[in-house]
C-alpha cells in the first residue's frame, strides 16, 4: 500500500546483476508504483531495454536523444517527476561518478537533477567493493543524504565467494516501502549489537563453539545504519561477511572478551541488541599444546560457566533508560513450541525485548532466512514471519526505535 501510486525511477547499470532489476521492476509495478527505467549503455549489454520496458509499461530510456529529429529525454523533468530514485545495480563506476559529480550519460544527469530521495544498491566483486576508493565513494554518497542498500554475501560472478552481491529484489522493495511508510528512524542514536559465535579454546587447535553464522547480527547492524544510527558491532568468530558500511566492528572471540567489549561500548549506547550466540561454558583448563591421542582414556573435560552478559547489563545498566534486546535460540518443548522457553528466559533476564528463534533442522543457524517471536517485558508477543534476516532485522528495529529515549 505504501508504494501504490508512487513514481519511482529505477536506474540500471552495467553489471551481471542487472537481471535482478527485472524482478525489482516487476515487484514495484505489482505494488502499484509507476516505474521509469533509465539504463546506462553498458546495462543494455546485460539486459535488453525491451524486457524492462515490457515490465515497467514505459519505454526504458538510455540516451539523451530519442530519435533522429532531436527529441530529447529531459533529465531535469525526469528528476522532478520522481518521488524516489533507486539505482540497482549500482556498479563501482557509477558510484564513483555520482559521488564526484561526473555527468556523462542520462542516468547520472537525472541523479544530479533529482530532488527526490535517492538509494544506491551496489553490486560488484568483493575486492572492488572493499577497495578504499569504493568505500570512500559510498561514504560520500551517504554524506550527501543518499541511502545505501547494503550488499549481500555469497557466490559472485567471478567464482569467488564474499561480499558484493546485489541485495535481493524483495529486500530492495522492502527498503523502498519502508521509506514511504515513514518507519521509525534512529538518526543520531548510538546502538551496540553483538553477533556471531564465541569460541572457547581447549588447546591451540580445538575449541567449544556453536553453529551461529553471525548473519542476523550483521543484518541488524546494516538496518540500524540505514536508519541513521551510529552502530558498533561486537563480533565473534564469523565467516567473511565483510564489515557493514558505516559500522564500527570490534572483534571479540570469547565470552570473556565479548563481555569486556560490550561493557566498554555500552555506556554510550541508547540500545544494546545481544544477537551473539555466546557460549554458556568454557574449559577450566586450556592446554598450551595440542592434546594428543594416547592409549589412556582422555581426562574428563571440566567446564566452568561463562559470564551472562545479557543478565549483567540488565542488573547493572551502564546507562539509564537503555533499551536492551536479548535473543533466545531454542529447540522447543515436546511439541516443538519455543514460546514457553522464551517467556521463561524473558522473565529470568529482565530485558526489554527478547527475540525467540527455533533452531535445529536447518532453522536460524547457518541460513540466510529466519523467523521467530518478539516478546516484550510488558507482555506483548508478536510473530516474526519467515523471511530474510534483513527483513527480520527491520521488524526488530520497528519495535526498538519507539522505545528509545
Amino acid at each position: 500500500m505504501y508504494l501504490n501510486g508512487k513514481k519511482i525511477i529505477v536506474g540500471v547499470t552495467g553489471s551481471i546483476a542487472a537481471y535482478k532489476s527485472a524482478l525489482l521492476v516487476r515487484l514495484l509495478v505489482k505494488a502499484g508504483a509507476e516505474v521509469q527505467v533509465i539504463m546506462t549503455k553498458a546495462a543494455t549489454e546485460f539486459i535488453t531495454p525491451l524486457t524492462l520496458a515490457t515490465l515497467s509499461r514505459r519505454p526504458a530510456l538510455s540516451a539523451y536523444v530519442q530519435n533522429d529529429v532531436g527529441e530529447w529525454n529531459n533529465h531535469v523533468a525526469l528528476g522532478l517527476w520522481a518521488d524516489l530514485m533507486v539505482i540497482a545495480p549500482a556498479t563501482a563506476n557509477t558510484l564513483a561518478k555520482c559521488a564526484n559529480g561526473l555527468c556523462d550519460d542520462l542516468l547520472t544527469a537525472v541523479y544530479l537533477s533529482a530532488r527526490c530521495p535517492v538509494y544506491f544498491a551496489p553490486a560488484m566483486d568483493l575486492d572492488m567493493f572493499r577497495h578504499p576508493s569504493t568505500q570512500q565513494n559510498l561514504d560520500r554518497l551517504r554524506a550527501y543524504g543518499n541511502g545505501i542498500i547494503e550488499v549481500g554475501t555469497g557466490e559472485l560472478a567471478s567464482g569467488l565467494t564474499g561480499v558484493g552481491r546485489l541485495a535481493e529484489p524483495e529486500d530492495i522493495r522492502q527498503v523502498l516501502q519502508n521509506h514511504f511508510a515513514r518507519i521509525p528512524v534512529a538518526r543520531g542514536k548510538r546502538v551496540l549489537i553483538t553477533a556471531g559465535p564465541t569460541q572457547e579454546d581447549l588447546d591451540p587447535v580445538r575449541f567449544l563453539g556453536n553453529r551461529s553464522s553471525g548473519r542476523q547480527g550483521w543484518a541488524l547492524a546494516r538496518v540500524a545504519a540505514q536508519r541513521g544510527a551510529r552502530v558498533t558491532l561486537v563480533a565473534g568468530h564469523t565467516a567473511d561477511l565483510g564489515a557493514p558500511a558505516g559500522v564500527d566492528v570490534v572483534a571479540a572471540g570469547t565470552a570473556v572478551a565479548m563481555e569486556a567489549a560490550v561493557r566498554g561500548a555500552a555506556a554510550d549506547a541508547d540500545a544494546v541488541v545481544m544477537a551473539a550466540a555466546v557460549a554458556d561454558f568454557r574449559p577450566v583448563d586450556t592446554a598450551a599444546d595440542k592434546i594428543k591421542r594416547g592409549d589412556a582414556e582422555p581426562a574428563p573435560l571440566r567446564l566452568t560457566q561463562n559470564p551472562d552478559i545479557l543478565a549483567g547489563l540488565v542488573a547493572d545498566p551502564p546507562r539509564p533508560g537503555q533499551v536492551v534486546v536479548g535473543f533466545a535460540a531454542e529447540t522447543g518443548d515436546a511439541d516443538g513450541d519455543v514460546l514457553p522457553h522464551g517467556r521463561a528466559k524473558l522473565a529470568r533476564k529482565g530485558c526489554d525485548l527478547l527475540v525467540v528463534n527455533a533452531v535445529g533442522d536447518g532453522k536460524a543457524f547457518e541460513t540466510t532466512d529466519n523467523a521467530g517471536w518478539l516478546l516484550a517485558r510488558d507482555g506483548g508477543e508478536d510473530e516474526l514471519p519467515f523471511g530474510s534476516k534483513a527483513l527480520l532485522a527491520s521488524r526488530i528495529w520497528d519495535a526498538v526505535v519507539p522505545r528509545l529515549r
